[in-house]
């Protein structure tokens, strides 16, 4: 029965020493592995869909207007914005035009763009449909305990919040061919615990988000990417 016993104890013990061996060699392979590799993260030139350096001139025309909020004249702050922000970011030549656009369907058509400028023979057109819109809704309060009695009557639970949401779809044309050269949907969304927050605050709000993913993919900005540097 000794002998018996002091066979398993050593066949155990092997077993361990044996097994730790393995988890040892494992965890020297990874350390190795991670210790010849770098990560970094550095700035990539995105490729642009169009190239810019085709065209003199860009002119932003008015966008359609599917729905507006109240009292907020959505095409001409979109007029506004894209022309500062261009003008800012690009060193061409920035203007501003006015036509007439009676449907969705327009966009597509290369005959309707073709000659609408015919003076202007090395320009693009930045335009578009939108909508921007806002409601107000009305949430329950998550539920506080109260540490002691209050004599004061209790808050109401309904608290109201205002939700803006801006869809934009967005071309860019050539003038000479009437073709769209880019185009995308665009749809952003925010809400606000203010009641009373302005379409105006919410709509520059939106319009960060819009421009840091149009300009970062029309102007070819550059993005942080992360690689690896094997040693």
């Amino acid at each position: 029965m000794r002998k018996k016993k002091t066979k398993l104890k050593k066949t155990k013990r092997n077993s361990l020493v044996l097994l730790s061996g393995i988890l040892f060699l494992v965890s020297c392979f990874n350390s190795c592995q991670v210790g010849n590799q770098v990560r970094m993260r550095i700035e990539m030139p995105r490729k642009s869909p169009i190239n810019l350096e085709n065209y003199k001139e860009i002119i932003v025309t008015n966008f359609l207007v599917k729905e507006e909020a109240e009292n907020f004249d959505i095409s001409k702050e979109l007029d506004d914005y894209f022309v500062t922000e261009l003008e800012q970011n690009l060193d061409k030549k920035v203007s501003s035009q006015k036509i007439a656009i009676e449907n969705n369907g327009v966009f597509e058509n290369q005959d309707f763009w073709k000659g609408l400028f015919p003076d202007q023979k090395e320009a693009i057109l930045f335009t578009g449909s939108v909508e921007y819109t806002q409601e107000i809704r009305k949430a329950i309060k998550s539920a506080e305990k109260r540490r002691f009695e209050s004599p004061f009557p209790e808050e109401s639970r309904i608290e109201e919040r205002r939700f803006y949401s801006l869809s934009l779809q967005f071309f860019i044309i050539d003038t000479q061919s009437g073709e769209a050269l880019y185009k995308r949907a665009f749809k952003e969304n925010k809400s606000y615990q203010n009641p009373n927050q302005t379409a105006y605050f919410a709509f520059y709000d939106l319009m960060m988000t819009v421009k840091d993913k149009l300009f970062r993919q029309v102007l070819g900005e550059e993005q942080i990417q992360e690689r690896y540097l094997i040693k």
